[in-house]
């Protein structure tokens, strides 16, 4: 194997986002995660709902289920599962019919929408030692001040990645594969080299939210009820994309590409940089082994704190069994339950410590280990920095069609990103009234 890991002592940088992967054999652990349980007995029957698991995960769900309620004696857990395709849709429709499961796996996003209707528990009101079991950045991101302050969801998995460059197109655009870019400045000074001496381009796609908070822009005001990433910085990374696109380093097909776009362009080897994550390299190495014998990984670009993703596990306000559902949420989001999930799916706990484990620390110089430690050390550094009130895909996409405007000449960045802001902060207001 000839590509290369390339190493620095801290990353940053974005991620790519989460999928699921193979499973292998369980270990299911015991415990909670702090005292959670509410008032009441914990006893009786719930629902508990995941987004697009059980075809990898079965084994592991239905042992921590039969876990619990041999810890438990007199519950019972329903497992639900949905697909992927229109899940947000699903809960806003099952809570609005009255009938949202007890225990919901979600992103920030969904938790928003739904704890601005009053559909979620506080879990920090129903017990407030519950923060110091989780990583703070972890807690801060299901925590939302635009609402009450309250805390809507247990932070359970996390993903994050380095960046992925291919030397083959370093080489052939003249450019150093042993001085990859560590920051946006560098990143856009090397993508016009790449473009002024190769048919191929450095970035893939247009950036999205989380792309601004890790350049360094201000994202939303304190009190998280107004987006401001109109700011001047915002304007300025913006401006790096159209000059970009008029030096033809970036394509008109990359307007619309979305992260499974950029990556076809990678594994094409039509692509210099792509964000990755923990399961990048495996793909490549599965399905463009050409590519991946060029690979050289690095720390992920930012100018401010690397970003992460987010799943956490909310309870319904309209659980009829309250007690036993915050009490199996605490339980499947403990260390031990947590540390195993993370090692089966190659994603990261949230829980406080579990990043000290060896597992994440201990480096045996395979690929997978090297990647898993280097973004265990991210994930410690990183934020969410998609804002939990930007919600769902109706903010993204309209961001992405009025930065595609921009990058055309058909509007100013400015013109952009205050039409962006404007829809956004309508979001809000829609939410909250």
């Amino acid at each position: 194997m000839h590509h290369r890991i390339a190493r620095r002592t801290a990353l940053t940088g974005s991620a790519a986002a989460l999928t699921a992967l193979g499973i292998s054999s369980c270990g299911i652990g015991g415990g909670s995660s702090g005292s959670a349980g509410g008032s009441g007995e914990i006893g009786g029957s719930i629902r508990f709902q995941t987004w697009n698991l059980k075809g990898s995960y079965e084994e592991y769900f239905t042992s921590l289920i039969d876990a619990f309620t041999e810890q438990h004696p007199g519950t019972e857990i329903e497992w639900i599962d949905q697909p992927a395709e229109g899940y947000q849709d699903s809960l806003s429709a099952d809570a609005a019919a009255g009938n949202l499961p007890d225990v919901v796996d979600m992103g920030p996003e969904a938790a928003y929408s739904l704890a601005s209707a009053g559909m979620l528990l506080d879990i920090a009101a129903e017990d407030s030692s519950l923060e110091s079991d989780f990583l703070p950045a972890a807690w801060e991101s299901m925590t939302f001040a635009g609402i009450d302050g309250g805390t809507y969801g247990f932070p359970w998995y996390l993903n994050t990645g380095p960046s992925f460059f291919n030397t083959a197109l370093f080489e052939e655009a003249g450019l150093d594969p042993d001085n990859l870019p560590a920051t946006y400045d560098e990143l856009f000074e090397q993508a016009a080299v790449m473009a002024e001496n190769t048919s191929a381009s450095m970035i893939g796609r247009l950036p999205a939210i989380e792309t601004f908070g890790t350049y360094g822009v201000q994202l939303m005001n304190e009190e998280g009820t107004a987006f401001t990433f109109n700011e001047p910085r915002g304007v300025e990374l913006l401006q790096k994309y159209v000059d970009l696109y008029e030096g033809q380093g970036f394509t008109e097909e990359s307007l619309n590409a979305l992260q499974t776009g950029e990556l076809d362009s990678f594994k094409a080897g039509e692509l210099g940089w792509l964000p990755g994550s923990s399961y990048t390299m495996n793909e490549l190495k599965e399905t463009a082994p050409d590519v991946y014998e060029t690979v050289a990984v690095a720390p992920a670009i930012a100018d401010s704190a690397p970003n992460m993703y987010i799943e956490s596990l909310t309870v319904s306000a309209q659980s009829q069994n309250r007690a036993t559902a915050l009490a199996f949420a605490a339980f499947v989001a403990n260390p031990e339950n947590q540390m195993e999930f993370a090692k089966q799916a190659s994603v990261f706990p949230s829980t406080a410590g579990s990043l000290d484990d060896p597992y994440f620390t201990e480096d045996d110089g395979s690929d997978e280990a090297t990647i898993r430690v280097e973004s265990a050390q991210q994930v410690k550094e990183a934020v969410v920095w998609w804002p939990p009130a930007f919600s769902g895909e109706s903010s993204a996409e309209y961001l992405r069609e009025q930065i595609a405007q921009a990058v055309l000449g058909q509007q100013t960045p400015q013109e952009a990103l205050d039409a962006s802001v404007e829809y956004a902060n309508q979001r809000i207001e829609g939410e909250q009234s």
